[in-house]
């Protein structure tokens, strides 16, 4: 229950596109909140976006209008699309997943790594110049 794997990383050029993926095992999909977090070498975690479960969507400051994320509750499934790619969009990109009933969280609770407790492995993203 709950377990998390990403897919569609990969190298791309300086202005191109990749859509990842995260899937979720188990049931109550729908009522998981997800969100996709990256790190780079030598850098902290970053909130990338989120997709709770009341449908809200939240995105980190650093891709705003260059992201969109969805999700399929019949596949368990969350999207990233991601475009308009730059090279310091490079790291290791993680999907989190936690079990959620309160409708009520402030906006800034689904930026907060703390709140998710099933993580992924992470997919590799990387961006040439």
């Amino acid at each position: 229950q709950g377990q998390v794997v990403e897919s569609g990383g990969g190298l791309v050029q300086s202005g191109g596109s990749l859509r990842l993926s995260c899937v979720v095992s188990g049931n109550f999909f729908d009522r998981f909140n997800i969100a996709w977090f990256r790190q780079a070498p030598g850098q902290e975690r970053e909130f990338v976006a989120a997709s709770a479960w009341t449908t809200k969507i939240y995105f980190g400051d650093s891709v705003k209008g260059r992201c969109a994320i969805s999700r399929d509750n019949a596949k368990n499934t969350v999207y990233l699309q991601m475009n308009s790619l730059k090279p310091e969009d490079t790291a290791i990109y993680y999907c989190a997943c936690a079990f959620s009933d309160d409708p009520f969280r402030p906006n800034d609770y689904y930026s907060d790594y703390r709140n998710y407790g099933n993580w992924g492995q992470g997919t590799q993203v990387t961006v040439s110049s």
